[in-house]
């Protein structure tokens, strides 16, 4: 097995020219996103009118939950297989920019995932907007060759334009919906409505020549609506829609209470994760409650949630009251740019530690990252700049934790080094957080970041695999960089097994 970030900086893709076959996979002509670009943000603007004008996200995705019970969808919203009580399934979240990045994972993804029965894309298939035609170049020619069944819940960008592209391409072509009444003038929805973006009327014109790519009949899956359940050998995977704004609507929330019940083990599947970046965010349910606390019922038998949206990996093994221990994973480094783990600061929630938790990259890669990224676009790379082995050491002075990577020679901390964390929004120990703050702290959550912030290796990104037998699933993070060497043999960042009874 090739070195991890967490043996050898090597392991990480720092320090290889020998970039990755994947680039052969990719279209002659790419589209570069970037979420600093006017045109692409005023797109994508639906998400903000729902914070400010209401969101109708749950109306909507009744009115497809209905149309889909019409043609005949099983009224349960469950998937039943026949797999063995052996078998593997692949978890990829966050993947459709189609560029450099999301096209880096697909040989490790295809190598690893050759003898498993299925994958799950959790959250944000397709960006900026969920648009149709994106599914060509974003989906069905990346995953041409992956042939098994993928099933899909979509992200806040797959809601974009109403989800109409992802009911289409993951729900047996499901017309659109019909329009609605013109709301009433002067009001908030009304407001919403003369602003609100929709797909083009000739949208999904090249769908079919897509869909010619993943024909094979052992690749084709078709699912009840944007939420799901699969029951495949000893578990069931219960997939939620937690649609523009993170949150489940009444109906969904009734319907997740009712599949969670009984003794078979669960697995969630959520475009928002429960725990991420150091906090807990339980999401709500319309009506009272929240998915949390369906998942910690002793009675659901819940063993995992996982979650995507943030594009990393993060676990958090949380030792319930009853002694149980759930594990909560963010697995949303399937293609889109690198959200910082640089930035988390020292764990401590629900119990769980530094000691206990998992991050992929490490907090000094991604630093060494952004330092890297600012150097470049602000033409300051002498002083932005940050060795991995500085970024490493500055990571473990300011948090109070020994290097996950242990250096080679010693690294001095110089207050160059110090500064350039402080700018870049570097965490700190909870009991030291407030005595320096710069008014630019996390500058790089509204620059550079969500810019296409870079098309050479590595990457720093991730898929999951998750072997299921009667007593246990053991559940591994992949790596993949962009490189060469971690292409042909793809690095296992982070293991755990955990016990089903």
């Amino acid at each position: 097995m090739s070195d991890s970030s967490r043996d050898t900086a090597e392991g990480a893709g720092w320090g290889t020219d020998e970039r990755g076959a994947y680039q052969q996979l990719m279209p002659p002509k790419v589209e570069k996103i970037s979420w600093l670009d006017p045109k692409m943000l005023w797109a994508a603007r639906n998400g903000v009118l729902a914070s400010w004008f209401g969101d109708p996200t749950g109306r909507t995705r009744g009115r497809w939950a209905a149309q889909r019970a019409a043609a005949g969808a099983p009224a349960g919203k469950v998937i039943r297989r026949d797999d063995p009580d052996r078998f593997s399934f692949l978890v990829i979240g966050d993947t459709g920019e189609g560029d450099d990045p999301q096209y880096a994972v697909v040989p490790g993804f295809l190598k690893t995932g050759q003898d498993t029965s299925f994958a799950v894309l959790a959250s944000d298939v397709i960006y900026p907007v969920g648009s149709a035609d994106d599914y060509g170049t974003k989906f069905f020619r990346p995953y041409r060759d992956y042939q098994a069944p993928i099933y899909a819940i979509p992200g806040n960008h797959d809601w974009y334009e109403d989800l109409g592209g992802f009911m289409r391409v993951f729900c047996d072509d499901a017309p659109p919906l019909p329009p609605e009444p013109r709301p009433r003038p002067l009001t908030r929805a009304w407001l919403r409505s003369l602003l609100w973006h929709r797909p083009r009327p000739d949208d999904g014109h090249h769908l079919a020549e897509a869909r010619a790519l993943r024909s094979a009949a052992a690749q084709q899956a078709v699912q009840p609506g944007p939420y799901w359940a699969i029951d495949a050998g000893p578990v069931r995977i219960i997939g939620i829609d937690t649609g523009l704004l993170g949150t489940l609507d009444a109906e969904q929330g009734a319907w997740l209470r009712e599949v969670s019940r009984g003794s078979r083990p669960k697995i969630l599947v959520t475009g928002s994760p429960l725990y991420v970046d150091g906090r807990h965010k339980p999401c709500a349910i319309e009506g009272g409650g929240t998915v949390d606390d369906i998942v910690r019922d002793p009675a659901h038998h819940y063993v995992a949630a996982i979650g995507g949206d943030i594009h990393n990996y993060q676990r958090y093994p949380v030792r319930l009251d009853d002694g149980r221990t759930l594990q909560y994973v963010v697995a949303g480094g399937g293609g889109a740019f690198m959200h910082a783990t640089h930035t988390i600061p020292r764990v401590n929630v629900a119990n769980v530690t530094e000691q206990d938790f998992r991050c992929y990259p490490l907090r000094g890669d991604s630093l060494a990252f952004y330092s890297r990224l600012y150097g470049r676009r602000l033409r300051m790379p002498r002083f932005f700049t940050l060795t991995e082995a500085e970024a490493t050491a500055v990571i473990a002075e300011r948090l109070g934790i020994p290097p996950t990577r242990v250096p080679g020679a010693a690294t001095r901390v110089t207050r160059r080094v110090r500064l350039v964390a402080g700018l870049l929004g570097t965490g700190r120990r909870p009991d030291r957080a407030k005595r320096f703050r710069l008014p630019v702290r996390k500058i790089y959550t509204s620059l550079f970041s969500p810019s296409s912030a870079t098309y050479s290796p590595p990457f720093f990104k991730c898929f999951l695999r998750l072997d299921v037998s009667p007593g246990s699933i053991r559940l591994r993070c992949y790596a993949a960089t962009g490189n060469r060497a971690q292409e042909i043999d793809p690095p296992v960042e982070d293991e755990v097994t955990i016990p089903l009874r």
